[in-house]
């Protein structure tokens, strides 16, 4: 127990200091997921949300989508990160973007979320429910905190279909979204067993095959500018990180990957 305890620390701890690093917003933007705003604005229109909605944002990262949905729809919104950086730099964003009083942030773990019982209308969690370790723990933990009857819960991800290629079920494949992504079945059978109902799940694959297309090219021109000495970036395998990529895409292309947004409501 103790062994898949440190396992599982050690993968909360690689991931939060891979995404705080100036190498994944080079190649993820600011958002980390697929569609960006774009897809956060879909599924804000999905949820319903409005000026009186308390919204929990589960790996809110820099705290983009937080700030966003805030700013879009009115609503209130806590952000919940892992990582001590992000926390800092999305506080910051809240702030200069003139937020503040409606947007905060925290540092936790999805699996003992540092927020009460019952005490928000909506959690949103965007491409990182396939990282966790212990999905089922973080999906009893969005329950025990979303209001219920009524409240509800929105997650954009990615989907597998059929075993993970090698090559992807690595740390690295981990880390890059792609090494425990579920069926969507799955998904929807997590957020049923904590007590939420699934409604509606949309098909978003289109966003996903843009941003691994965006990934292959941004790679390569990383590649040359490390080379030209005109990317101060840490010292990168970029044989492993094209390859991994390559691998990516084309299990994208075979459909073995998607991208799904889900609504749930709770019970």
């Amino acid at each position: 127990m103790n062994q898949v305890r440190a396992v599982s620390t050690e993968v909360k701890s690689c991931c939060a200091t891979l995404y705080a690093s100036d190498w994944a917003r080079l190649l993820l933007g600011e958002t980390f997921h697929p569609g960006g705003l774009a897809l956060t604005q879909r599924l804000g229109e999905l949820l319903g949300l409005g000026p009186d909605d308390r919204v929990l944002d589960v790996a809110s990262g820099l705290g983009t989508s937080a700030i966003f949905l805030a700013e879009r729809f009115g609503c209130s919104v806590v952000g919940i990160d892992y990582g001590d950086e992000e926390v800092r730099t999305a506080t910051e964003r809240a702030r200069e973007a003139g937020v503040a009083d409606r947007v905060r942030f925290e540092r936790g773990d999805a699996e003992r979320l540092p927020i009460a019982d019952a005490s928000v209308d909506v959690v949103i969690c965007e491409c990182a429910f396939c990282t966790f370790p212990d999905k089922a723990t973080a999906a009893r933990e969005f329950a025990r905190v979303c209001r219920a009857p009524g409240g509800q819960i929105g997650l954009s991800d990615l989907t597998r279909n059929g075993p993970t290629p090698p090559g992807l079920e690595s740390l690295l494949g981990w880390l890059a979204c792609l090494g425990d992504a579920r069926p969507v079945e799955e998904y929807i059978a997590y957020l049923g067993e904590a007590g939420f109902s699934c409604p509606l799940a949309e098909e978003r694959s289109d966003a996903l095959r843009d941003l691994v297309r965006e990934i292959r090219g941004k790679l390569i021109g990383a590649e040359v500018l490390a080379k030209l000495g005109k990317l101060p970036l840490p010292i990168v395998d970029f044989r492993q990180a094209k390859e991994l990529a390559k691998v990516a895409s084309a299990a994208v292309e075979e459909g073995r990957f998607g991208y799904c947004l889900l609504i749930a409501r709770r019970r």
